[in-house]
């Protein structure tokens, strides 16, 4: 009797150690993920259905052995977005999802571009929660790259770019050159939208920015196309089509033909290059510059020599027209 019961207990001990063999086995071995996997984990979901749903997806074999390994590791799972790798063990999977190292997106704002653009970009990102219900002032949204996790809400991104503006005014500001003629980030932030639209040539921003500078010290109007263009913008009248003569007389608190100084409000959303270019700008006593047909600019200190610029410019758009 003794030896039977001395037996029956070896033979659930090697029953048992078997099990936990193989059990740690298979927790550490090769999943049956054939290829790549992106997987949401919904906040709120309890172990049993986060197993359940990486066995539907194929990722793990065995989910009541997941469910005891993260038991007995006192382990969690976050919630969000993850990727999952072929053959990744159980092991590796429930790391991944207590680590909550969950995948990473990215939304790019480019230069230049209006409060309207970047709420299109905000609502057209894939993976970002809720609606934009924030409203910012033109130009106070800094063009960059924006990481973001499945699940983050549209009004944190676009708070972090209305903080990310600030940040780099507060990092710029007092490094400006003394006697410029504005007198607050804002005015800077507004003379930086005009010169980010006015060029997309890098090296030409701190020329064009010291052109309109020079003009604000000599009391000239800043005559630029781009508010212009974005007073039309504004008025729904913007045919997307150069500007006519017509268009220089509409009668807008942009149109910096008709009224000196600074627009009230920036035009676009300058990128950090437009900001320095106005703070630090090139030192020249030029007042004029149009397109040369190359993409950038010829920059003059007088009418005569302008007007010579501007009749090379048109001779040039009477070439193409003829071609």
């Amino acid at each position: 009797m003794v030896r039977v019961v001395i037996i029956s207990i070896f033979a659930a001990t090697l029953l048992f150690s078997g099990i936990i063999f193989w059990g740690i086995a298979a927790h550490r071995g090769n999943g049956p993920l054939d290829g790549y996997v992106r997987l949401v984990i919904p906040r709120g979901a309890s172990l049993a259905e986060v197993a359940t749903q990486l066995q539907l997806a194929e990722i793990i074999r065995h989910p009541t052995l997941f469910i005891l390994a993260a038991y007995l590791n006192d382990l969690t799972i976050k919630a969000g977005e993850f990727d999952f790798t072929a053959h990744m063990s159980a092991a590796n999977v429930l790391r991944r999802l207590d680590d909550g190292k969950t995948v990473v997106r990215r939304l790019t704002v480019p230069e230049g571009l209006l409060n309207s653009d970047v709420v299109h970009l905000l609502e057209n990102a894939t993976g970002l929660d809720g609606i934009l219900s924030i409203q910012f002032v033109e130009g106070t949204l800094f063009p960059d790259t924006y990481h973001y996790s499945y699940g983050d809400s549209r009004d944190d991104v676009a708070r972090r770019m209305a903080q990310a503006m600030q940040e780099v005014l507060y990092e710029l500001w007092p490094h400006r050159l003394s006697g410029l003629p504005i007198e607050t980030q804002y005015e800077a932030v507004i003379l930086a939208s005009i010169v980010e639209k006015e060029t997309a040539v890098a090296e030409e921003r701190p020329r064009v920015a010291a052109v309109f500078l020079n003009r604000l010290r000599k009391n000239m109007r800043l005559q630029s196309d781009s508010t212009v263009a974005y007073a039309l913008t504004r008025t729904g009248n913007s045919s997307g089509t150069p500007l006519t003569r017509h268009d220089l007389q509409v009668d807008s608190p942009f149109n910096t033909y008709r009224y000196a100084g600074l627009p009230p409000e920036p035009i676009s959303n300058p990128g950090r290059a437009a900001i320095e270019a106005v703070l630090r700008p090139l030192e020249t006593d030029e007042i004029f510059f149009v397109a040369d047909g190359s993409g950038g600019h010829a920059f003059a200190r007088t009418l005569e020599e302008h007007n010579r610029n501007v009749a090379r410019w048109r001779a040039f758009q009477n070439f193409l027209k003829v071609e």
